[in-house]
């Protein structure tokens, strides 16, 4: 069997607002959020890059060699400044989305993944993006123009938020499961 290597990676970051705790030691062990205390951050792409204005989640292109999990998360860092401090949880969305891009002529595809912080943090945006915020799930799927991010938002909801579902999805920072 052949591999298939996405050409991106994609990583929607959420934390849970209600506040209890302001670590991500802390965080590690409280209950996951609700949908009530979600937020999700939405990053505004800047001015003078491709589809400039566009609310999107953390994205960009593998380096070569680099293991799709490693890109994931040195994409998190490069466009946000969150690293294994910050990081509550890191999950597989299972969710592999492909996209016609004219400024290349082809079809590109981007893996998708999740990762969770501390209820505090705070993203250090690069200048990739001109804005960002951390808005409730009905909000990031009003901002979220592709039905792809409007699906990775719902995986979120569905499946990161259920204790019994999410251990399914979650990935050491190595990037290998995280359930045996």
């Amino acid at each position: 069997m052949s591999p298939f290597r996405p050409d991106l990676v994609e990583v929607w970051v959420y934390r849970d607002r209600s506040g209890a705790s302001s670590s991500a030691s802390a965080d590690a062990k409280s209950a996951p959020p609700d949908s009530s205390t979600l937020e999700i951050l939405m990053m505004r792409r800047s001015p003078g890059r491709i589809l400039p204005g566009l609310w999107q989640c953390v994205s960009g292109s593998l380096e070569t060699g680099e293991s799709v999990a490693a890109g994931a998360l040195r994409e998190l860092r490069e466009e946000t400044g969150f690293g294994a401090l910050e990081i509550v949880g890191f999950y597989d969305l299972d969710q592999v989305n492909q996209f016609h891009e004219p400024s290349v002529e082809a079809i590109l595809s981007s893996a998708v993944f999740a990762v969770r912080v501390g209820s505090v943090a705070e993203a250090v945006l690069s200048h990739e993006h001109d804005a960002g915020r951390w808005v409730s799930a009905q909000e990031a799927l009003r901002l979220a123009v592709w039905p792809a991010y409007r699906e990775s938002i719902g995986r979120i909801v569905d499946n990161l938020l259920d204790p019994e579902r999410a251990i399914w999805f979650e990935l050491t920072i190595a990037g290998a499961r995280a359930r045996r």
